[in-house]
């Protein structure tokens, strides 16, 4: 968990021309929400937000937010983000409050580990479907991701959520049937796709030696 404390001040002018101030200054709106408390508009440095996000629980990073000019402090997480879609620079930032005493939903990513034997030694592909799962547990043991051993997945083989060991006091939420990866055999199209690549090879060598004798 975060002990980083970014200190914030509060927004008192909205708008698009509140907004271009902001940017001028190095700063970006954001919104803090949660725990039946009205929402507060402030600002942030999209640098500080960035810096979170590239800790090892990135989104879900538990820190503190303290008011410009008070003591006040407030555990909160990232909720939500919006970037540019041209610069894919930050926007806007959404912050939740969370009590550190109650439990939380968030989604993790999951992370795989190892290589599949039948994409090692079969030549099959990993299908990777879901990269994210959504767990129920106190802000405080939120996981920065969840690993997938793969290493044991043979060709026509799955895993399921349901199969992914979680530690204690963390809770899947959702279809615990759906798969997060699974291992498939070539498609058809794939093997011809390979195959005139392969003879190209010996018509290719043919043709020199006729080059040669010439």
């Amino acid at each position: 968990m975060s002990q980083e404390v970014l200190i914030v001040p509060k927004r008192e002018t909205f708008g698009k021309a509140a907004i271009r101030d902001l940017k001028k200054s190095g700063m970006i709106p954001a919104v803090v929400y949660g725990l039946n408390e009205p929402p507060i508009a402030i600002a942030i440095s999209p640098k500080a937000v960035a810096r979170v996000l590239a800790s090892d629980a990135g989104m879900n990073s538990v820190m503190f937010l303290q008011r410009e000019g008070t003591d006040i402090k407030r555990h909160v997480i990232i909720k939500d983000l919006q970037r540019d879609p041209i610069t894919s620079r930050l926007r806007h930032v959404d912050f939740m409050r969370v009590d550190m005493t109650h439990k939380v939903r968030v989604k993790v990513p999951v992370r795989l580990a190892g290589t599949s034997i039948g994409v090692k030694s079969m030549g099959g592909v990993l299908d990777f479907t879901h990269r994210e799962i959504e767990i129920e547990c106190l802000p405080s043991i939120i996981p920065g991701h969840i690993d997938v051993d793969v290493s044991n997945l043979n060709i026509g083989d799955s895993i399921r959520f349901e199969q992914i060991t979680l530690v204690p006091n963390i809770v899947l939420i959702g279809d615990a049937h759906q798969t997060v990866c699974s291992v498939r055999g070539k498609a058809p199209e794939e093997e011809v796709a390979a195959a005139p690549a392969a003879a190209a090879e010996p018509e290719v060598a043919k043709k020199g030696k006729k080059e040669e004798k010439k």
